[in-house]
Order: C-alpha cells, then sequence, then structure tokens
C-alpha cells in the first residue's frame, strides 16, 4: 500500500474539487462537463463514480468509475439467437450481472484516469484500487453485490503499470482493437486523402458517394437535435439492437445533454432523404484527435444508400479538413473502418470475479463471454 497518498470517491460532479479539469485538460472525457453528461444522461443501469487521488491536500489523480447492473438491461443484443448466444446471457445476467468498470464502458480507449506528472502510474493505480474496494463495499451495503471489476482499456506499454501485486488475482485479456486512423501530416485536404487511395478503394468510395446521391446531411443545432431527439434515438435503437452484446442503452435525451454541456465540441449530422431523419452521426472533439460517438441509421436506407460507409467517409473528411491528427473509430465494424484506412491498435484489460472458484476459471469464463470476431484487414492505401 502506498501511504504517500488518499483518495476521495464522489458520487456528484458539484462535490469534485475546483482544479479537477486541471488534469483533465488532455481528455475531453474526464472533464466536469463530460462527467456532467454522465450525471445527467447516463444508462439507467449505470451509477458512476468519480475519484480523485491526494497527496496531502493536493490533487494529483482523477478517475471514473462505472457500475452496472447487467440484469436491468431487458436485451444483450437481438442479432445472434443461437443457443451459446442465448446460454451466455442467461449466464452473465444471473451470475456476472453486477459489473464495476474502472474505467468507461461506454468509450473504447484509456479514459480511465489521468495522473499528475509527479504521480507514477503504479502508484496512482495502488490508490485506485483501493478506492475500487471501497467502491464495492459502499455498493454492498446498498444491497449490489459486485460479480466482476475490470479495468479497460490499455494498450502494450500500459499494461507494464499493472505489474503490481495487487493485480495478482486478475486476469488479463484483450478485447476487439481500438480501430485509429493516423492522419498523414501531407494531407491537407480530402481530396488529398482520396488520391492516396488504391484504384479498388478509390472506385468504392465513388460507388458510395454514388449510392448516396439524394440525401442531405446537416450539423444539427441544439434545438434542431431537441426536434429531432424521438427520431434520433429510434435510429440508435435500430443499430443498438442489432449489435451482439449491449450492456447498455443510451437514454433518450443523452445527445441532447451532450450539446447542452458540450457545445461545439459535440457535433451531431443528421443524413435526411427528403425531410425525413434516416440517419446520423456524432463527433468529439479531443484535443488533436477525433472521437466518433455512437451513430443510427434506417437499416433500409443502410442497405440501397451504403450509408454506414458514407459516414465514415464523411468523419474523415471533417477531420482531414480541420487539420486533425487522428480519428478513434473504436471498436465493431472492424473491416470496414479498415477499407477507409483505420488500423488496430491492440486494447488490454484486466478482470476479477469476486467468487474465487469462478476467478480461477476466468480465462475460460472471458473467451465464453466474449463475442469472437474473425475480420480481414484491408490496406486502402498505394504506399
Amino acid at each position: 500500500m502506498n501511504a504517500d497518498y488518499s483518495f476521495e470517491i464522489y458520487t456528484q460532479t458539484e462535490q469534485l474539487p475546483p482544479n479537477w479539469d486541471v488534469l483533465a485538460q488532455d481528455n475531453i472525457f474526464l472533464t466536469v462537463n463530460y462527467l456532467q453528461v454522465l450525471e445527467v444522461s447516463a444508462p439507467v443501469n449505470m451509477r458512476c463514480h468519480f475519484i480523485g487521488i491526494f497527496n496531502g491536500s493536493d490533487l494529483k489523480g482523477i478517475a471514473l468509475s462505472q457500475f452496472l447492473d447487467l440484469s436491468e438491461v431487458e436485451s444483450f443484443g437481438d442479432r445472434d439467437s443461437c443457443l451459446k448466444t442465448k446460454t451466455r446471457n442467461v449466464v452473465f445476467k444471473n451470475f456476472s450481472s453486477k459489473v464495476l468498470f474502472i474505467g468507461n464502458n461506454m468509450l473504447t480507449g484509456q479514459n480511465a484516469f489521468a495522473f499528475a506528472s509527479d504521480l507514477a502510474p503504479s502508484a496512482g493505480i495502488q490508490t485506485l484500487y483501493r478506492a475500487a474496494q471501497q467502491i464495492r463495499k459502499n455498493l454492498k451495503k446498498q444491497g449490489l453485490k459486485t460479480h466482476l471489476t475490470v479495468w479497460k482499456d490499455f494498450n502494450g506499454e500500459q499494461v507494464s503499470w499493472f505489474k503490481i501485486p495487487e493485480f495478482r488475482g486478475y486476469f488479463q485479456f484483450q478485447t476487439q482493437p481500438n480501430m485509429i486512423f493516423e492522419i498523414r501530416k501531407d494531407w491537407k485536404t480530402f481530396d488529398d486523402y482520396v488520391a492516396a487511395l488504391l484504384k479498388k478503394y478509390r472506385d468504392q468510395y465513388k460507388r458510395a458517394r454514388k449510392k448516396a446521391e439524394g440525401l442531405t446531411k446537416q450539423k444539427l443545432s441544439l434545438e434542431e437535435i431537441i426536434h429531432f431527439q424521438p427520431a434520433i434515438h429510434k435510429l440508435y435503437l435500430t443499430v443498438a439492437q442489432n449489435a451482439p452484446f449491449n450492456t447498455f442503452y443510451l437514454h433518450e435525451n443523452h445527445f441532447v445533454e451532450f450539446k447542452k454541456l458540450l457545445g461545439d465540441r459535440f457535433l451531431l449530422y443528421g443524413y435526411f432523404d427528403g425531410s425525413k431523419l434516416v440517419g446520423f452521426s456524432t463527433l468529439i472533439k479531443n484535443g488533436t484527435d477525433i472521437d466518433t460517438y455512437f451513430l443510427g441509421y434506417d437499416e433500409t436506407c443502410q442497405r440501397e444508400k451504403m450509408l454506414y460507409l458514407n459516414m465514415l467517409y464523411d468523419m474523415t473528411a471533417y477531420s482531414i479538413n480541420k487539420d486533425y491528427s487522428r480519428i478513434i473509430y473504436a471498436r465493431t465494424a472492424l473491416e470496414i473502418k479498415s477499407s477507409v484506412g483505420a488500423k488496430p491498435a491492440d486494447a488490454f484489460g484486466f478482470i476479477e470475479h469476486s467468487n474465487r472458484m469462478a476467478n480461477k476459471f476466468m480465462s475460460r469464463l472471458f473467451r465464453f463471454f466474449e463475442p469472437e470476431t474473425v475480420w480481414q484487414q484491408r490496406h486502402p492505401f498505394k504506399d
């Protein structure tokens, strides 16, 4: 135990220390404004805790935890209906449904914590380990026994931070990769990107744009997001319920609150067929990165207009034209994201079951719960 550091656990953003955002300046997903989004529009089965790490009275680290009660999720996803999937869902719901995440289960990447430069990562993680223990105790007093504790998502270099005694009982796992698009410095406009594509993928781009003729794209204001909120939520659910596995569903007001609290740093684009909203995509400005967020579409329009692929091209175009360095495309749809230029980055995590016997078999259990994805990486550029 590192006695030099203490921690405080907060359940409301108004309780956070005034200098919280000093440590969050490099990651929008740890700022007070973003945490307020979670506070007012988190999924109904999620409880958030905010953790401050202190050396005396000095704030040295900040972190986010999310407790999810998966027994409150009506459907984990409707795409797969095989017996293994149904069995997995029953087992998960009854024996592993109370999950404490140190990190953000709504995002991909290391959005769990940020430390001051003079706080060694191992010392910070040791303190967060104690904070997680305390959160589990607090939840247990409320009748919520934690089944699983999960720390996510870390790259290969960050994994070394967890080579400490506290994590001997944890199983290190690898998830689907985070798809990241590194924008070349010599691309000044989207036309430069298109020119860099191999003929096969340039033809794919032209075909997608041809298919989408007749659709219009519009950046929606807060008032417009409020107006289209029911339609946006319906389109989101169309995509979410077709996923192989879901641990939450967004609250209907989520995008409205996001726009209210993040302003111009949160962008929502509507896709229209005439006056009918048939799809939407979202982007978040995060320093020199653009993070893609949730999207939705009408299934028929998606098939006929190649809408999803066109959304990816539009995200790429915005990021290049606005001089961003990277696009964080996150997980899912790995192959199509690689076809527009994203590359996989390994993502690791650590998981422990509260039942010692179950924890001994965590390597097998994890393979049972984590949906397998077989995909082929594409290489769309000339060099």
